[in-house]
């Protein structure tokens, strides 16, 4: 890399250079993975050379050097200083987090009784709560281990009156292969690779909640698991620009996965000492004008084990029979993303069968299940900042597996919304959803049709 390239970079570091007597060369560094410039050895980075200050013309100032000198020119490479076990964790590891403060209004119908898996602050009642409060440590601990931690400061315990309870949501480890990290094993409480909007971050959907079909495959979108993944290089830059250029990616979770989990769900122990399988294959595709699309499907398999108890339907008092070892539990989905450049399309539909309450014979069977959704979105930038206006639609025909007695869900829902982003740190969104959709957590599930009001702002740090 020839030193002029640096010359804005240099320049901002001038003030701290000058101070100091005879510092007129810096040595930098530049992170493998991050692609950020360090003026320090470290774990994971490159050596790129010793430089000089410049300013904008590319001229030494003179104010730098103790004798006239001529334009800066980078001085002989010379070996990179190791890494030593004095560094400080916060030199390897980094903090960030967002929280989410959200209103919803029910408007006409029966819109009062309305239950939504994805939100708690729908119903009658109540409508003003913390929806996210999350922190995340996250950072290479070498070349070939990385951590991730995030504890969520607003969960609500089942069956609990009282909110904002700490819970866990991710705790694992990268383990990388090879130093270009292309093969890695992650390894902890992590999210499932099923689909594509359950992986993609809350803090960067459009949408106020993930769709029923995808989502009552991993609730909480989470499980402990051992995965491995595969992502070639030329992936790895285009996950990590589809999520920073803000076009609501999904993150790095492979071109190739292939992996095992508990299947009971994020935080539960497993209950019938059978694993879970799990394959997703996805590839973000760039074409010559810079438009961005991506596909893939995803599959799993395995034996559930829904929770049951005791409910009423037709008149009669039950706790409904289930097989101990569980229930086949298997799904296949698709999904296409042609991210918004400005439009954008996204759409996700997933086949399958798992447990579900059979209320003619008291009982819980497997049963098929169907649905998807459609998303329209269109993003508009400008010194107001960043605008995307959407439509969505979804649909589903299956059980609630993990509601107890695993009840039949039938859902209908028709939204339109619109985020707003003025600057990186805050966001606020606004939609409007007509919703048909059971209300699976009190027999004998009756279906519930309403309008809904939502609006949320988002904290960024």
């Amino acid at each position: 890399m020839k030193k002029r390239t640096l010359a804005p970079f240099l320049c901002a570091l001038g003030a701290a250079m000058a101070g100091e007597a005879g510092a007129a060369e810096l040595e930098l560094y530049v992170d493998r993975k991050t692609k950020q410039i360090y003026a320090e050895a470290g774990p994971g980075r490159d050596r790129l050379g010793t430089f000089v200050q410049v300013d904008e013309q590319g001229k030494v100032p003179a104010s730098v050097l103790p004798t006239p000198a001529p334009a800066a020119v980078a001085a002989a490479p010379t070996a990179p200083a190791p890494a030593t076990a004095s560094k400080k964790w916060y030199d390897r590891l980094s903090l960030r987090g967002y929280a989410q403060f959200r209103y919803n209004q029910e408007i006409g119908g029966d819109a009062d009784d309305l239950r939504t898996p994805g939100d708690r602050f729908v119903g009658r009642n109540q409508g003003m709560g913390l929806r996210r409060a999350r922190v995340v440590l996250s950072g290479d601990l070498n070349d070939h281990v990385s951590y991730y931690f995030q504890p969520d400061f607003a969960s609500t315990p089942s069956g609990s009156s009282t909110s904002n309870f700490a819970q866990l949501r991710d705790a694992y480890a990268d383990i990388y292969f090879d130093k270009a990290r292309e093969y890695r094993v992650r390894v902890g409480q992590s999210k499932i690779p099923y689909g594509w909007e359950n992986l993609q971050s809350s803090q960067n959907r459009l949408t106020p909640d993930r769709v029923d079909a995808l989502n009552s495959a991993v609730r909480d979108e989470r499980d402990m698991a051992a995965v491995f993944y595969y992502t070639p290089k030329q992936a790895q830059g285009r996950f990590q620009d589809l999520v920073k250029s803000g076009l609501k990616g999904s993150g790095d979770y492979g071109v190739l996965g292939l992996g095992v989990y508990n299947g009971q769900g994020a935080n539960r122990a497993d209950r019938n000492d059978s694993l879970h399988v799990v394959a997703r294959a996805s590839y973000p595709f760039k074409f010559a004008n810079g438009q961005y699309v991506e596909a893939g499907m995803s599959a799993y398999t395995g034996r559930f084990v829904p929770g049951t108890a005791s409910i009423t339907l037709d008149g009669a008092t039950f706790t409904p029979s289930a097989p101990s070892g569980g229930l086949r539990d298997e799904r296949v989905a698709a999904h296409f993303i042609y991210y918004p450049q400005p439009f954008g399309l996204q759409a996700e539909w997933t086949v399958g069968r798992g447990p579900q309450l059979d209320p003619t014979t008291r009982q819980l069977r497997t049963r098929s299940l169907r649905g998807g959704y459609v998303q329209a979105m269109y993003k508009l930038d400008g010194s107001y900042g960043s605008l995307m206006p959407y439509l969505k639609w979804q649909t589903y025909r299956g059980a609630a597996k993990f509601d107890n007695n695993a009840p039949r869900m039938e859902v209908d829902e028709w939204e339109a919304g619109v985020e707003w982003q003025p600057m990186q740190a805050l966001e606020i969104a606004f939609s409007y959803a007509n919703m048909r959709r059971s209300d699976v957590t009190t027999a004998p599930y009756p279906v519930i049709e309403g309008d809904l009001l939502r609006l949320q702002l988002q904290v960024n740090y």
